[in-house]
């Protein structure tokens, strides 16, 4: 039964907006998801959970789960296009400290759905209209269907369709870059337990790790292109061209990509750091409120942070305080993202740096882990807290 009046709703259900649903139950605050797609699916395609995001699935009560639907990372390492070992993304002291896991996006998303009540989750539902007063917010449909709520929160993606309910309208800027990513299986290739590879050149690089227990890996090819595709997890994409990006590259990457009989092309954008994520009842999260590039590997761990922190807040709060503590939310929230969102347009570029930078990269990423030690070991649940305590 829930203890807080708070009725929420929650447009989007992919990681974040299910994130929030677990974290928003968990402290007995009544919600519901509305997704626009028929039914929750993704194609194949992997997430990599860091310190920070972890340390929240774990408080989500999903640890378990995750140690037996992942794969730890054990051995994480950058390497040049030939092989030539280049650095690894952590010391090897502290490694039993440092908590990575590959998962397949589908079994991160059934974990989430699978904690949620049945009739919890509305799919049919894309969202078409918002509105909003002192008393409520409303959501349309295009069903003809209508919800009610004390808070909205936007969960609903870089294309968010409730953006512009808080912020002026503005095309995702694109990085410059696409990529081919998928799944094959581990055996097919030998690939080493909890192995994490990185293989850079110059204007691309290649990423392959472990999900589903380590039967299979994750594999992404980054390439630099001026073609502007639209940002789609599931545009097709040709093994044949893939192949041709990495030619001559370590002859695993030859061997990866030569069992790849199915691949997609994913266009890569971001956005700048907004400066408000909420008006009046309506709260951005995800890549709603701050998409981001792939190369930190930290936008599911940031919508999972948003999620918990969001709760948190809103654990604490009643009709009359509502507004301040979105905002509070939104102050929790909107530096530690834009900073997060800057070092991967910075990291993307260390990665595909040009002939000419390759010795500088090389020397930059022995220290690597120093440097992002500010993304993993932050606490965001305890960071909310300690603010709520003095509401």
């Amino acid at each position: 039964m829930s203890t807080n009046p708070l009725r929420v709703a929650i447009v989007g259900g992919g990681i974040g907006g299910l994130a929030a649903a677990n974290a928003l139950l968990l402290r007995g605050i009544d919600v519901r998801i509305y997704e626009q797609a028929p039914a929750l699916t993704e194609v194949g395609a992997g997430v990599a959970l860091q310190p920070n995001g972890i340390r929240m699935l774990r408080r989500l009560g999903l640890g378990d789960e995750l140690a037996r639907r992942g794969a730890r990372w054990l051995d994480s390492q950058y390497r040049r296009s030939d092989g030539d070992h280049i650095a690894s993304m952590w010391p090897t002291e502290p490694v039993p400290e440092i908590e990575f896991y590959g998962i397949h996006r589908a079994d991160l998303l059934e974990m989430l759905v699978e904690r949620l009540p049945g009739d919890i989750v509305k799919t049919g539902h894309r969202c078409v209209a918002f509105e909003q007063d002192d008393a409520q917010a409303v959501i349309h449909f295009a069903n003809g269907a209508r919800a009610v709520a004390d808070v909205v929160i936007a969960a609903d993606g870089i294309h968010s369709a409730l953006r512009q309910f808080v912020v002026a309208p503005s095309a995702p800027l694109h990085s410059g870059s696409v990529a081919y990513r998928g799944v094959i299986p581990a055996a097919g290739v030998s690939w080493p337990r909890g192995r994490m590879c990185n293989w850079l050149g110059a204007g691309k690089h290649f990423l392959v790790y472990p999900v589903r227990a380590g039967e299979f890996i994750n594999y992404v090819g980054f390439v630099s292109t001026d073609e502007q595709m639209k940002e789609s997890w599931s545009a097709a994409g040709d093994p044949t061209a893939l192949a041709g990006e990495f030619a001559g590259w370590d002859p695993m990457v030859e061997a990866i990509i030569a069992r790849v009989t199915t691949t997609f092309r994913w266009g890569l954008y971001d956005r700048e750091p907004l400066a408000t994520w909420t008006r009046g009842r309506l709260a951005l999260l995800g890549d709603a409120a701050h998409p981001m590039l792939p190369h930190v590997g930290q936008g599911a761990n940031q919508a999972i942070e948003d999620a918990v922190v969001l709760a948190t807040v809103l654990s604490r709060t009643n009709q009359a305080s509502l507004r301040r503590a979105l905002l509070v939310y939104e102050s929790l929230r909107r530096e530690r993202t834009a900073r997060v969102q800057h070092s991967a347009r910075a990291n993307g570029a260390r990665y595909d740096a040009s002939d000419g930078d390759l010795v500088v990269r090389d020397r930059q990423l022995a220290a690597l882990a120093q440097e992002r030690a500010w993304i993993w070991n932050y606490d965001a649940e305890t960071e909310a807290s300690t603010i709520v305590a003095s509401f």
